[in-house]
């Protein structure tokens, strides 16, 4: 049932032009070890100014979003958290335009999904999220990844976790990895 969602939301992004790349637990499953997820994870390349084209796109997949008032949400949050009403598989649409996203969205992986090519996160970019996400399920994540994928580039994700210690007060994102790497 994911997979027949992810394939119509990828295509439907995709004929609108809007980059995008799976993450979270859906990309977990391509990379890591199999488990159970409740949602879908997309990360947008696009600001909240697409906000109505992708009300457009969820409108035509009879995904229908949750907050009542949408556009406050959305802006406080930069998620449009929505429930698929024919499943009832919630999908989280992450609007994002950071230099480190777009650089994550081009890297992506593209993945023969029913018959369409979906973009997901890379290893590497999946790591960082999980990593910047922090929560004991993350670590665990990010440690499989680890384990199943031999060739990851560790001198990008230690590049990019370098440059959110340096912009967010307190974290050390590197330090976390590195234990993570070292365990």
């Amino acid at each position: 049932m994911f997979e027949e969602l992810i394939s119509r939301i990828a295509s439907a992004l995709k004929s609108r032009q809007i980059p995008y790349m799976i993450i979270g637990g859906q990309a977990v499953l391509l990379y890591g070890e199999p488990r159970f997820t409740r949602d879908i994870d997309i990360t947008l390349g696009v600001n909240i100014d697409s906000l109505d084209e992708v009300l457009s796109i969820a409108e035509e997949l009879s995904i229908k979003p949750i907050p009542q008032d949408i556009m406050t949400f959305v802006s406080q949050t930069m998620v449009l958290p929505a429930l698929d009403k024919v499943s009832g598989m919630r999908v989280d649409f992450i609007f994002s335009f950071t230099p480190y996203e777009s650089e994550a969205i081009e890297r992506a992986k593209r993945v023969l999904l029913m018959g369409e090519e979906v973009c997901f996160a890379s290893p590497e970019d999946l790591i960082i999220h999980k990593i910047f996400a922090g929560r004991p399920r993350d670590m665990e994540d990010a440690r499989t990844i680890l384990l199943k994928n031999p060739d990851i580039d560790l001198g990008y994700i230690r590049k990019w976790l370098k440059q959110f210690d340096a912009s967010v007060d307190g974290m050390n994102f590197l330090n976390t990895f590195e234990g993570i790497l070292n365990s």
